[in-house]
Protein backbone atom coordinates (compact mmCIF):
# COMPACT_ATOMS: atom_id res chain seq x y z
CA UNK A 1 0.00 0.00 0.00
CA UNK A 2 1.88 3.11 -1.12
CA UNK A 3 2.01 6.22 1.48
CA UNK A 4 -1.03 8.28 -0.02
CA UNK A 5 -3.04 5.75 0.29
CA UNK A 6 -2.87 4.91 3.96
CA UNK A 7 -2.26 8.89 4.77
CA UNK A 8 -5.99 8.92 2.80
CA UNK A 9 -7.54 6.46 4.55
CA UNK A 10 -6.50 7.78 7.97
CA UNK A 11 -7.95 11.13 7.30
CA UNK A 12 -11.60 9.11 6.16
CA UNK A 13 -11.16 7.26 9.63
CA UNK A 14 -10.83 10.59 11.57
CA UNK A 15 -13.20 12.80 9.58
CA UNK A 16 -15.53 9.70 10.12
CA UNK A 17 -14.99 10.00 13.95
CA UNK A 18 -15.35 13.33 14.05
CA UNK A 19 -18.82 13.37 12.29
CA UNK A 20 -19.69 10.53 14.88
CA UNK A 21 -18.48 12.70 17.79
CA UNK A 22 -20.17 15.74 16.50
CA UNK A 23 -23.84 13.54 15.60
CA UNK A 24 -23.56 12.62 19.82
CA UNK A 25 -22.90 15.99 20.79
CA UNK A 26 -25.68 17.37 19.05
CA UNK A 27 -28.08 14.71 20.21
CA UNK A 28 -26.71 15.65 23.92
CA UNK A 29 -27.80 18.73 23.38
CA UNK A 30 -31.06 18.44 22.22
CA UNK A 31 -31.84 16.08 24.30
CA UNK A 32 -30.51 18.51 27.48
CA UNK A 33 -32.77 20.94 25.79
CA UNK A 34 -35.73 18.61 25.66
CA UNK A 35 -35.52 16.99 28.93
CA UNK A 36 -35.17 21.46 29.99
CA UNK A 37 -38.05 22.45 28.48
CA UNK A 38 -40.03 19.59 29.40
CA UNK A 39 -38.94 20.01 32.75
CA UNK A 40 -40.31 23.48 32.72
CA UNK A 41 -43.79 22.41 31.74
CA UNK A 42 -44.48 20.91 35.12
CA UNK A 43 -42.45 23.35 37.39
CA UNK A 44 -41.78 26.61 36.26
CA UNK A 45 -41.79 29.51 38.43
CA UNK A 46 -43.38 32.81 38.61
CA UNK A 47 -41.19 35.79 37.06
CA UNK A 48 -40.84 37.53 40.24
CA UNK A 49 -40.94 36.62 43.53
CA UNK A 50 -44.62 36.98 45.46
CA UNK A 51 -43.42 39.67 47.74
CA UNK A 52 -42.47 41.16 44.25
CA UNK A 53 -45.57 40.88 41.92
CA UNK A 54 -46.47 43.74 39.68
CA UNK A 55 -50.63 43.93 38.27
CA UNK A 56 -50.87 43.70 34.97
CA UNK A 57 -54.28 44.18 33.31
CA UNK A 58 -54.63 41.65 30.59
CA UNK A 59 -57.92 41.65 28.22
CA UNK A 60 -58.54 38.10 26.52
CA UNK A 61 -60.96 38.31 23.65
CA UNK A 62 -63.36 35.36 22.54
CA UNK A 63 -61.57 34.40 19.76
CA UNK A 64 -57.96 34.26 21.14
CA UNK A 65 -56.03 30.99 20.31
CA UNK A 66 -53.65 29.56 22.98
CA UNK A 67 -50.57 30.81 20.97
CA UNK A 68 -51.74 34.67 21.10
CA UNK A 69 -53.00 34.37 24.62
CA UNK A 70 -48.95 33.22 25.36
CA UNK A 71 -47.92 36.01 23.54
CA UNK A 72 -49.73 38.52 25.51
CA UNK A 73 -48.45 37.54 28.32
CA UNK A 74 -45.13 37.25 27.58
CA UNK A 75 -45.45 41.18 25.76
CA UNK A 76 -47.09 41.79 29.31
CA UNK A 77 -44.14 39.93 31.16
CA UNK A 78 -46.45 37.90 33.28
CA UNK A 79 -45.00 34.90 32.10
CA UNK A 80 -41.03 33.83 30.25
CA UNK A 81 -41.99 31.80 27.49
CA UNK A 82 -45.00 32.22 25.27
CA UNK A 83 -44.43 28.35 23.68
CA UNK A 84 -44.07 27.49 27.03
CA UNK A 85 -47.84 28.86 28.14
CA UNK A 86 -49.12 26.98 25.24
CA UNK A 87 -48.08 23.18 25.88
CA UNK A 88 -48.96 24.15 29.85
CA UNK A 89 -51.85 25.56 28.39
CA UNK A 90 -53.15 22.55 26.16
CA UNK A 91 -51.85 19.66 28.63
CA UNK A 92 -54.22 21.44 31.97
CA UNK A 93 -57.95 20.07 31.83
CA UNK A 94 -58.90 24.30 31.28
CA UNK A 95 -57.30 24.11 27.78
CA UNK A 96 -60.68 24.98 25.88
CA UNK A 97 -62.09 26.85 29.12
CA UNK A 98 -60.47 30.48 28.59
CA UNK A 99 -63.24 32.86 29.13
CA UNK A 100 -63.44 36.13 27.44
CA UNK A 101 -62.78 39.12 29.68
CA UNK A 102 -60.55 41.73 31.62
CA UNK A 103 -58.04 40.01 34.43
CA UNK A 104 -55.90 41.40 36.40
CA UNK A 105 -52.70 38.72 37.00
CA UNK A 106 -49.86 39.25 39.26
CA UNK A 107 -46.13 38.78 37.65
CA UNK A 108 -45.98 36.63 41.13
CA UNK A 109 -48.86 34.17 39.55
CA UNK A 110 -47.85 31.14 37.81
CA UNK A 111 -48.66 30.29 34.65
CA UNK A 112 -51.12 27.62 36.16
CA UNK A 113 -52.53 29.95 38.58
CA UNK A 114 -53.50 32.49 35.78
CA UNK A 115 -54.87 29.91 33.86
CA UNK A 116 -57.36 28.54 36.55
CA UNK A 117 -57.99 32.38 37.13
CA UNK A 118 -59.09 33.00 33.43
CA UNK A 119 -60.95 29.82 33.75
CA UNK A 120 -63.10 30.28 36.65
CA UNK A 121 -66.91 29.57 36.95
CA UNK A 122 -68.24 32.57 38.70
CA UNK A 123 -68.42 31.59 42.51
CA UNK A 124 -70.58 33.05 45.18
CA UNK A 125 -67.94 33.51 48.00
CA UNK A 126 -70.22 34.89 50.05
CA UNK A 127 -72.82 31.81 50.45
CA UNK A 128 -70.17 29.67 50.32
CA UNK A 129 -69.18 31.19 53.87
CA UNK A 130 -72.14 31.15 55.08
CA UNK A 131 -72.49 27.42 54.85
Amino acid sequence: MSARKVVMKIVSISFSVLVLILLVFALYRVGQEAYGFGYRVFTEKAVSAPDEGKDKVVSVKSKMGAKELGELLKKKGLIRDANLFVLQLKLSAYANKIKEGTYTLSTSMTAQEMILIMSAEEKDTETEQEK
